[in-house]
């Protein structure tokens, strides 16, 4: 546990959102025709990368995080995409997950340039475990790997996060969740949420545990992007999300009541544009829970000048700053 004695405890989390007197504003009751929402069950699918060492991030994944190699393919939206940075060659591809469930997807893209400061892209990915125990192994595990970086830790009051850099910067957000009974929501509907020191040294010798499960999934995404209020019009007005917060330089958004399944901010790329081609974000994938909630999104996204991919499976897109979302129904892959 050096490292994490080691480095600051910052995390790069949002102040207090939905106090009395808090930066920025927390978001209102959402009141829009249900039509107009994602279904309540709508989930997070797992994130793909472009990397240029695949041999070097799978060796990561699996030791830092403890995801194992699974059998299957990236979807055809993140190979075609990454076919176009490879000279029309098929990429070599690595599903990774815990339980069978894909949780990240590498794609090895090594003509492609480094993430540029400022730009547009991943902020964090945020992988959820369903209790302490569970967390404590898996942030002992990265603290221990010499390529980890570790970033900070909060407590957010809806949840326990610990943050890390993988090798090639991309961020990665480990957390779990308090009960929803005790999660805080204002009168104007958002929620309360907090950036409170969380000591990861002392987490992992209270929580830890010989048999944790070895369940996960991904929680939320979170992105950088280059103003709010176009990230509201797509990721609440088109796409559907409620928006749980709204602090002016970054928006919260779920479905069904969660604290937040996306999440965008401004700190570090406030103005930027379309992303180019780069290491980093590939794809960020979601599910509905059927083809009518797929269909219904579709209408939704045209009336808002979105045009996707429609195979009558899954949905297509690219948002403001080009980066491609997927939209799946449930099992349909």
């Amino acid at each position: 546990m050096a490292q994490l004695a080691r480095e600051g405890t910052g995390a790069p989390a949002p102040p207090r959102i939905g106090a009395t007197g808090a930066p920025g504003t927390t978001a209102g009751a959402d009141r829009r025709d249900p039509d107009a929402l994602l279904p309540a069950t709508t989930g997070m699918d797992a994130v793909t990368l472009h990397v240029a060492d695949l041999a070097g991030m799978t060796d990561y994944y699996r030791d830092a995080l403890g995801l194992e190699r699974l059998d299957g393919a990236a979807t055809t939206t993140a190979l075609d995409a990454a076919t176009r940075h490879t000279g029309g060659r098929a990429p070599q591809v690595v599903v990774l997950g815990r339980a069978s469930t894909p949780l990240v997807v590498l794609v090895h893209t090594p003509g492609l340039p480094g993430q540029r400061r400022g730009e547009a892209g991943l902020f964090h990915t945020a992988l959820l475990f369903p209790d302490r125990a569970a967390l404590a192994a898996v942030l002992l595990r990265a603290a221990q790997h010499p390529r980890s970086r570790y970033v900070g830790s909060a407590d957010h009051l809806v949840s326990e996060a610990f943050y890390f850099t993988d090798p090639e910067g991309n961020g990665i957000e480990l957390y779990r969740d308090r009960p929803r009974e005790t999660w805080t929501w204002t009168a104007a509907g958002g929620v309360v949420m907090d950036s409170l020191p969380l000591d990861a040294t002392a987490f992992v010798r209270e929580h830890s545990a010989p048999d944790s499960a070895r369940t996960a999934e991904v929680g939320h995404v979170h992105l950088k992007v280059g103003d709010i209020a176009t990230a509201r019009r797509f990721y609440a007005d088109a796409l559907g999300f409620e928006v749980t917060a709204d602090l002016g330089s970054a928006l919260f958004v779920s479905a069904g009541g969660y604290h937040h399944h996306m999440a965008m901010n401004t700190w570090q790329s406030r103005g930027a544009g379309a992303r180019a081609a780069t290491l980093g974000l590939g794809q960020v994938s979601l599910t509905v829970p059927s083809r009518d909630d797929l269909a219904a999104l579709g209408a939704r996204l045209r009336a808002h000048g979105v045009t996707p991919r429609d195979d009558g499976r899954t949905l297509r897109f690219e948002d403001p700053w080009r980066t491609l979302l997927e939209v799946s129904a449930a099992g349909s892959r």
